[in-house]
């Protein structure tokens, strides 16, 4: 009886261990792995100083129709335009129902900040009626 007992304790044991043995060499493949994918990817890139282009800034100052509240309004169209790639500053004031624009050039042009305007709310709220470019570049 007790040759039985320890047999199966013996059993039991052993495919504890090679259960455990097995998860750490899996875990150890799969770091390697990655780090060998992260090497190659590492390999293909180009260094980013290359490929940059110097920002160009125009600042515009825009009439903006449909804005009937500060907070709702001028705030959404504010917010919006400060997350647009290539706009680097977003002021939008209710009372004189304008707004002021930075952007760089080689990412966004006037009309693209236009549109964004114009898009917010489904589009049928909001339009610029006006725009004129500023010598002063807001960052």
């Amino acid at each position: 009886m007790n040759v039985l007992v320890y047999k199966f304790a013996f059993i039991t044991i052993y495919t504890l261990i090679m259960r455990k043995l097995t998860l750490l060499v899996l875990f150890v493949l799969s770091l390697i792995s990655c780090d060998q994918k992260k090497k190659e990817t590492k390999q293909n890139e180009t260094p980013l100083e290359n490929n940059t282009i110097a920002a160009v800034y125009e600042t515009y100052e825009m009439d903006i129709e449909g804005m009937t509240c500060e907070i709702g309004c001028a705030r959404t169209i504010e917010s919006k335009l400060s997350k647009m790639k290539g706009v680097s500053y977003s002021k939008v004031d209710f009372e004189s129902k304008k707004g002021v624009f930075t952007i760089d050039t080689n990412i966004v042009n006037e009309q693209k900040v236009r549109g964004k305007i114009a898009g917010i709310a489904g589009g049928d709220l909001y339009s610029v009626v006006n725009s004129k470019k500023i010598n002063k570049i807001l960052k």
